[in-house]
């Protein structure tokens, strides 16, 4: 994405896979998804039994390299069936992780039940682990809320190595010497420190397993938390780009409209002159004729400006090389050409009255451009509705605030014989808005003597963050249209 100034925006989903992308465990995740996607692999308990597939066939290449030396082995006390046994428990606490995330908990529970049936056949120099116990402690950490996993953890430990004590140091209970092993021989202070070394071993390989897992699902939370983040801010950003865009439609559409029904309600009237002129005073039809000539000039001068700032520098005629009007003025006129305006309301029949109170201030751009148009929608407005009747327009420059009424006096009756005419648009909803981006008051309606008022008011000691953002936009642009 790039900013409206021209300069490159950074991406923030591109942002978030980046940060995923920076650690190998989670590209080597994502490799394994998706091959596991593509052979069909999709659920997770699909995923599981492959997982618990894969652990037989480490489980059987490890036992091979351990029994590899037989003369090794017959010397620690392992014979033909403890092998066996070693082989068939490991494949069964294997395959338990079919369910390892149907039932954490009871997986890791019987893989260690399962794990204390092979420490009893086994002798006590010959403990093996095979990886079903990591794998099933991991996932306990990485399904179960902290505190639970370390209750099952510590429980698992502690009954893991209650079965070593029971199975090798109380009599009776020996499974070793009884299956033909060779049973320990050893001082209760010996025994001791081999159940404390079992314990050890326990609690490092269920918890280290269950860190693991518990710092995986953190990286996951985190990563989502990213992905939400990141979706967020597009949404907020999208929602802001689409905010400003109907901002601006309405500001253009009230540019639009406000053109329209000042130059060309004053040209349809200018040509019922020409049609009432032409054959009784034909100089007088020229005139009028080369008036609405002057006017659609304006008109379409005026539009072009409109149009011309919809268009990025350089692509139109209305602005030169650097984005700035070729004939050096402000597309949009304001207070200082008022009398222009209430000059052409004249010539259209419109008696006006201009009366300013207190010395002239100079406005911001788009309050300036505020007034001008509300001024020129209510003698339009006159015009349509009360065709010659005397209008007065009063603008005061106060201490605290800068207003603008307009007081339209009854008009005559109209002519039966002549329709009315049709509704030009919003005049009054567009002359609203405009107060409401500026932050003044808008007020319109009757008077008691059967006329007209439309009033603006701005405090001049305040602005709206709308027209902060307007008049900034103005004045990076070269002006407003």
């Amino acid at each position: 994405m790039t900013s409206h100034g021209g300069g490159p925006r950074p991406d923030v989903p591109a942002l978030v896979e980046s940060d995923m992308a920076n650690g190998w465990p989670d590209r080597f995740s994502a490799w394994v998804d998706d091959r596991l996607t593509r052979v069909g692999l999709t659920s997770s308990f699909q995923r599981d039994c492959a997982l618990a597939v894969a652990v037989v066939l480490a489980s059987a290449v490890l036992l091979l390299v351990l029994f590899a030396d037989s003369g090794e082995m017959e010397s620690l006390g392992f014979g033909p069936f403890h092998m066996a046994a070693v082989f068939v428990v490991m494949t069964a606490q294997a395959l338990l992780l079919c369910i390892r995330r149907v039932n954490p908990v009871l997986c890791l529970a019987v893989v260690a039940v399962l794990q204390v049936a092979l420490i009893a056949v086994l002798p006590v120099e010959g403990a093996v682990r095979g990886f079903a116990p990591f794998v099933a402690a991991y996932t306990c950490g990485v399904l179960l809320p902290v505190r639970r996993a370390v209750r099952v953890v510590t429980g698992v430990a502690v009954f893991e190595t209650a079965g070593f004590v029971v199975t090798h140091f109380v009599p009776g209970l020996t499974m070793a010497a009884q299956l033909g092993g060779q049973a320990p021989d050893a001082s209760w202070t010996s025994a001791v420190w081999l159940a404390i070394g079992q314990l050890v071993s326990s609690v490092l390989t269920y918890a280290a397993a269950a860190v693991v897992g518990a710092y995986a699902a953190t990286r996951r939370q985190y990563v989502e938390l990213l992905r939400v983040r990141a979706a967020e801010a597009i949404e907020s950003q999208r929602a802001r780009a689409d905010a400003a865009i109907g901002l601006e439609r309405s500001r253009m559409a009230r540019e639009l409209h406000d053109i329209a029904a000042h130059h060309l309600s004053g040209m349809v009237v200018q040509t019922a002159v020409v049609e009432r002129l032409i054959d009784r005073d034909p100089q007088a039809a020229k005139d009028a004729a080369a008036w609405i000539r002057a006017q659609g000039k304006e008109t379409l001068h005026n539009l072009r400006l409109v149009v011309g700032t919809l268009r990025e520098p350089g692509q139109g005629d209305a602005r030169g090389d650097a984005g700035v009007l070729e004939d050096g003025g402000a597309p949009v006129p304001g207070l200082a050409v008022l009398d222009r305006l209430l000059g052409t309301a004249r010539e259209l029949g419109t008696p006006v009255e201009f009366v300013q109170e207190g010395d002239r201030r100079e406005l911001p751009p788009i309050a300036d451009v505020t007034f001008y148009r509300v001024a020129q929608e209510a003698l339009a407005n006159a015009r349509d509705h009360a065709p010659g009747a005397p209008a007065r327009v009063l603008l005061r420059f106060l201490g605290s605030e800068v207003s603008l009424d307009v007081v339209t006096d009854a008009g005559p009756p109209r002519d039966t014989a002549t329709p009315p005419r049709g509704h030009r648009g919003f005049g009054l909803v567009g002359m609203k808005e405009r107060a409401q981006v500026i932050g003044a008051t808008f007020d319109a309606g009757p008077t008691p003597f059967g006329g007209w008022r439309v009033s603006l008011a701005l405090p001049v000691d305040r602005e709206t963050p709308e027209a902060a953002a307007l008049r900034a936009w103005g004045t990076s642009t070269g002006g407003t249209s």
